[in-house]
Parts: C-alpha cells; sequence; structure tokens
C-alpha cells in the first residue's frame, strides 16, 4: 500500500467563539482566536491518498488532477477569505483545524475516484495541526 500526499497552502481568518459562552469564556477557551473582527493564519492543508499504483501508469493517481480538485473543491472558497463570514460551507461550524479536517474530508472524499481518500491534515502554524482519517 502506498501513501502519496498532496500540500497546498492557503491564508484564511476566523473567530473561534460558541455563540452558547459569554464573550469572556470564549476569551478562556479560544484565546486570541476569539477576537471579535478574527484574526489570520497561513494555513498548510496535506491531503493524503492510500492505493496501489495502476499497473500502466505507476500512479495511485495523478497529482496534478488532485491539486485541480483541492484548489477547485476547497482553496477557491477559502483562500483570502473570513471562514466564518464568507464561506458557505462553514456556516454555523467554529473554524478550529479540527472541525476544518472533517468538513475538508466531506467535501473531497467523494471527489477523489482513484485510490482512497486517507489522511487530511490542517496545519494552523508550523507547530499545531489536526488531522482527520474519516470515521464519524
Amino acid at each position: 500500500m502506498i501513501y502519496l500526499t498532496r500540500r497546498e497552502h492557503f491564508c484564511s481568518s476566523h473567530q473561534l467563539s460558541n455563540p452558547k459562552f459569554s464573550d469572556k469564556e470564549n476569551f478562556e477557551i479560544y484565546g486570541k482566536c476569539a477576537y471579535p473582527h478574527g484574526h489570520g493564519h497561513n494555513y498548510e492543508l496535506e491531503v493524503t491518498v492510500t492505493g496501489d499504483p495502476d499497473r500502466d501508469t505507476g500512479m495511485i493517481l495523478d497529482l496534478k488532477k488532485l491539486s485541480e480538485i483541492i484548489d477547485k473543491e476547497i482553496l477557491e472558497k477559502v483562500d483570502h477569505k473570513h471562514l466564518n463570514i464568507d464561506v458557505d460551507f462553514l456556516k454555523g461550524i467554529i473554524p478550529t483545524a479540527e472541525n476544518l479536517c472533517v468538513v475538508f474530508w466531506k467535501i473531497l472524499e467523494p471527489k477523489i475516484t482513484a485510490g482512497k481518500l486517507y489522511s487530511i491534515k490542517v496545519y494552523e502554524t508550523p507547530n499545531n495541526y489536526a488531522e482527520y482519517r474519516g470515521g464519524k
């Protein structure tokens, strides 16, 4: 079994807050991510597909095709956007790295027809990332 990964990047702003919590509670939980007007990150997105290489091409799938899917389905909609305000598929979702992984999975999984989606990683910073491998 081979694991093939494509890394992309996007820049977005977000605000982390739960409407069930007071402003004080949100700030205690989310820190600067709870600022009323949000703040930005230079995100890294890794999409990993697994499978056996095709005997004729030697590839699980064409990485250019994977990049095009990621760009069309995710990057065009989130790059240089405020995730809470500008991105329809994130309405009502607290845009943590964890939640971004799950939402991106739901969008990409049916679009990847060669190989099988194995994992989604979203890096908010070089030191902090979330990873999702499907499931509930």
